[in-house]
Parts: structure tokens; sequence; C-alpha cells
């Protein structure tokens, strides 16, 4: 058959539906996204390395058997954050530092979803040490919104976002600290689902015991997502946290949407600005809910404490896993990771210990919170996308912010107390820009969440506007 481009079009379920049946080939699709990313990708940058030959080497392994038996993703081609190495395949983290590494050795997620029949094909664009909302780097350059190529695709999984949402992924690996699944699925109108701690493992890692960062899955609508999620799962002993394999009870879950009890909804959560048009559009998408017949209400846990605990821990993450980097090779990375590791390395236990508290005293609210709400919903971004020449929000709504996070607070607000969290499209601007919606579910109730969120995207109905952009097809 060779590219058909009929194809990109087709959701991640369609395409392994396909696959399953012998209707199309692996080697098809990754002829079609070669083809799609010659396209598109000059002027997106969503995925600069490329590693089309190892992945039709893994083709033709994955066609010798027969399609039943080439796992759930039956061949189907993933692109991994360039976060995660890749055996034999250029892996640079978005650092100068590491421009030219080539591992000889994959992370353990993809082992996974290679032996679930992902086929890897390219690396997603993210920045430097995956450290901000905005996906740009001195290795690769910015990559751009697909929606309107003068504005951010968000970050850090900024380059899956603009694949899925432009036709060069069907679904896309990315991870999460302070929204970085979630902030470009909102610019991009995409989905980004962010896992419960320990949901995803991945190693070796230099903070195992780590709670704030996870990997997950990003697609075009939840069924999708929850396939990626399936996919990604599973037991990995290198990871002292992690769960057990799925068994496919996430898919199963989008299949079979259930109507929640009672949904909260916050503008803001209580931590931050947001911009009008922001709101205009959550409370449009609030109005379509109320009107599908939805149980809705206006509330939130007491987010009080959460800037400071977040910062304190988020700057210990920093310090333990890029610290190492900073003597050596201070010239090379980026003010905002400099600050964020010198401000970890200079905290003194009380701080800390401070911080663990607070994040305990939140925990214990929002589970509290989430005995009479099955979900809290609220804007995946405060803005809209921003223009790609800034570095990231520096204000909002008349507030300044102190740091180059202080902007992400209604996504890391959630990464604190350890929920499990799925932005959808739920609708754009009034210049045409895609707004996101974050449902966040009960602590280790991901089929919950996804179930819902099913019954959400339903209610929601399209909300893309009849002419998209040039390059968009999500």
């Amino acid at each position: 058959m060779g590219a058909d481009r009929t194809l990109i079009e087709k959701s991640a379920m369609g395409i392994v539906g396909l696959l399953k049946r012998g209707e199309v080939s692996p080697l098809d699709l990754i002829d079609t996204l070669e083809q799609r990313i010659a396209e598109v990708d000059p002027a997106i940058n969503a995925l600069p390395t490329l590693c089309l030959d190892r992945a039709r080497d893994h083709a033709r392994r994955l066609m010798e058997r027969k399609p039943e038996e080439r796992g759930m993703l039956a061949g189907l081609p993933v692109p991994i954050k360039d976060l995660v190495p890749v055996a034999g395949v250029r892996t640079t983290f978005g650092s100068p530092i590491f421009a030219d590494n080539v591992p000889a050795e994959s992370e353990s997620i993809v082992r996974r979803l290679e032996a679930n029949g992902g086929i890897v094909y390219a690396k997603s664009n993210t920045p430097e040490f995956g450290a901000g909302g905005h996906t740009f780097n001195e290795v690769f350059g910015t990559t751009v919104n697909p929606w309107n190529r003068e504005r951010s695709a968000g970050g850090s999984s900024g380059g899956a976002a603009a694949a899925l949402a432009t036709g060069c992924a069907w679904i896309a690996h990315g991870s999460d600290m302070a929204g970085s699944l979630r902030t470009p699925a909102s610019f991009c109108g995409v989905v980004g689902l962010r896992p419960s701690p320990g949901r995803v493992p991945s190693g070796p890692d230099s903070n195992p015991y780590g709670m704030l960062a996870v990997e997950g899955p990003m697609a075009r609508n939840v069924t999708d997502a929850a396939l990626g999620l399936d996919a990604m799962t599973g037991r990995d002993h290198s990871v002292p946290i992690a769960s057990a394999d799925s068994g496919g009870m996430f898919l199963e879950a989008a299949r079979s949407p259930r109507k929640p009890v009672r949904i909260a909804f916050s503008a803001d959560l209580g931590l931050t600005p947001v911009d009008p048009a922001v709101e205009a559009a959550f409370h449009d998408a609030i109005g379509r809910l109320e009107g599908a017949g939805l149980p809705m209400v206006e509330a939130c846990p007491d987010f009080t404490g959460a800037h400071q605990a977040f910062q304190v821990l988020r700057a210990v993450a920093f310090a333990i896993a890029t610290g190492p980097l900073l003597e050596a090779h201070r010239d090379l990375l980026k003010p905002e990771i400099v600050w964020n590791v010198e401000k970890g390395l200079a905290l003194d236990g009380r701080a800390i210990i401070e911080a663990e508290r607070e994040r305990v005293r939140l925990f214990q609210a929002v589970c509290e919170f989430l005995e009479t709400n099955d979900v809290i919903v609220c804007p995946g971004a405060i803005v809209p996308p921003f223009p790609r020449g800034e570095r990231y929000v520096g204000e909002c709504n008349g507030r300044k912010f102190e740091t180059y996070i202080d902007w992400l607070a209604i996504t890391y607000g959630f990464t604190l107390v350890s929920l499990p969290v799925i932005c959808i499209p739920c609708g754009t601007t009034v210049d045409g820009l895609p707004a996101g919606l974050q449902i966040a579910g009960r602590p280790g109730g991901e089929a919950e969440l996804i179930s819902i969120a099913r019954t959400i995207e339903d209610a929601l109905g399209d909300w893309r506007p009849r002419d998209p952009p040039e390059f968009v097809v999500a």
C-alpha cells in the first residue's frame, strides 16, 4: 500500500483495528508518517530526530508474527519524548551537554511500549531537561503551535502535542511534573493524561522515589489515551513505587463511560489569576456540561500553601536530578535550570520538612473533598498559547509572577497531591486558539477518571472550528 494520507486523520484505535485485520501494515504507517512529517515538520519542529530505518527494521520483525500476536498496539508507531533514552537513537534531553548523545540502551518504558507492539520512529522536542511550559532549546530550537505558528505549543511535551495535532502521530509518549502533559494538550487541542505516581514506571532513574514527575500518554481523544496508558503500564523492578500491569482496564473504562454523581468545578482552584479569554472558554464549557444534564457544582479544595510546598519539593527534585551537571556544565545550562538547582541545594532541612507536612495536609484535604465529588474540573492552562518568543508567562490578568513556573499553578496543584489528571479540549478562545479542560480524579483512580472523562468528552461534543488552520487534523 505505502503512504496513504487518509490514515493520518484516523484515531489510534481505528489504526490498531486496521493493523489487527491486516488491512494496513506497520510499514505502510511508517511510510505515511514519513511523508506527513516532510510536509509539516519544517514549519512546526515537533519531531526533530527521526529513526525511520530503526522503525522499519522493527516493523519487519513484528510482521513475522500473526497480527493477533503483535501486542495491543499491533505495530502502531509512537514518538518518544527527547527526555527518555532510546537505544541507538540520538537523545539530547534538549541540552547542549548531550547534543551528540546516542544511548546504548532504552529506558524501560520504551522497552515496554515495544513489547506491546509500539514502534519508535521519532523523538519529540522538549525544553532543556523538561524545565518550563514552553518547548524551546539550544539544540533544536522552538516547537510552534499548529493553530498559530507565532505561538507556543506549550511544554514540556510540546513536540508530542504538536505532532498529534498535525497528524504526525496517533498516540505519543510524554511526561509531566508541573503540567508538561496538560499545558501542551490545552495549547494544541489534544489530550494529555498525567497518571498517578508509579502507574507508568520507567527506569533507571536518578530519583526512583520521586512523586512529582510521571510519564504518560498523549492522544487526540480519551479512548486513544486510555489505549496508550494500558500500553505503558507494567511492573518495573527498578522503580520501587511501580504499580502492576493494567490488564487492559483503562481501555475498558473508556469504552464504558459513566455519568458522575457530582462534578466540582473551579476557574482558578483558588491558586492563580486566569486570563479572561480562558475563563470565558471555560465557563462556556461548563454551560455545555450543565446543558447535557451533568451534575455541576462550583467548589474546590483549599489549596492554600501549595505554592511554597511545590516550589520547595520541585527544587529538591532538580537538585537531585540535575545538580551533578551544575558544577561541570554551568555555562551550558539555561538560567531557569541553574536557578532551580541552586534553590534546591540551598534549602535547609526545616524548609523541606515543612513542605512535606504541607503536602500531607493538602492531600488529606483533597481526599476528603473527593469523597463527595467524583472529579474536579478546571482550565488546562491559565492563558491561551502565548508568543513563541517569550520564555514563559511573566504575568496574567494584572498579576506579575516571581518565578518561571508560577503561571503553572493550576496544573502543579494537582501534581503536589498525586491526583491522576486528564486534560481534554473543550473549545477555543475568541481568537480561535484551543482551550483545555483538566479533569482530576481520586488518587490511583485512573479507570474511574477515564470513564468520567469519556462522558464529559461526549457531552462537550465537537469543539473544533469548521475550518481549522492549515496543518491541524486533531
